[in-house]
């Protein structure tokens, strides 16, 4: 049996090929985190897959492999990163965890898990592009913001709090 470790390596070189056989570039840097969070608002509405969409099966798996990929993607910019987890956590999948160079400590696959129940607002690029910031030296990418999800609109500006 393989450690949660090993899984995440797995998983995250696993959803790159997935990304890309729908044309999604995954290439380990903070900006391909926009790619996730299109992916995320194409696929599901409040919370829940979109029926017939790529998170209707293996809807739990699918998100690890995005955590996996985002955290790993985090090790990889921010150098002297690296993940905790404990094989014994019967929820040790959920609560891996990234130790930053700089003392703090980051969950990306709740981060994901978030980012579905929550819509934009729990963004994946903006959460890695502020924790790696001090890290990298790469400009906000402004393009960001174009992205637009039908689904948004039904949740009015005003109830931020939910």
């Amino acid at each position: 049996m393989a450690t949660l470790i090993e899984d995440i390596k797995t998983q995250s070189d696993w959803i790159v090929r997935a990304f890309k056989s729908d044309d999604l570039n995954l290439d380990y840097t903070i900006r391909s985190f926009i790619e996730i969070d299109k992916f995320i608002s194409k696929h599901t509405k409040n919370g829940q897959a979109i029926e017939g969409g790529r998170l209707n099966t293996n809807f739990g798996p699918i998100l690890f492999s995005i955590g996996a990929y985002v955290g790993e993607t985090i090790i990889k910019v921010a150098p002297g990163s690296k993940w905790v987890t404990n094989d014994e956590d019967p929820q040790g999948e959920i609560n891996a965890e990234i130790k930053l160079p700089d003392g703090g400590t980051i969950w990306p696959i709740q981060r994901v898990i978030k980012r579905v129940r929550n819509g934009p607002e729990d963004s994946i690029y903006i959460y890695g592009f502020k924790f790696t910031e001090n890290f990298v030296n790469e400009p906000f990418d402004s393009s960001y913001w174009t992205i637009q999800r039908e689904n948004d609109s039904t949740k009015p500006w005003w109830k931020f709090w939910k």
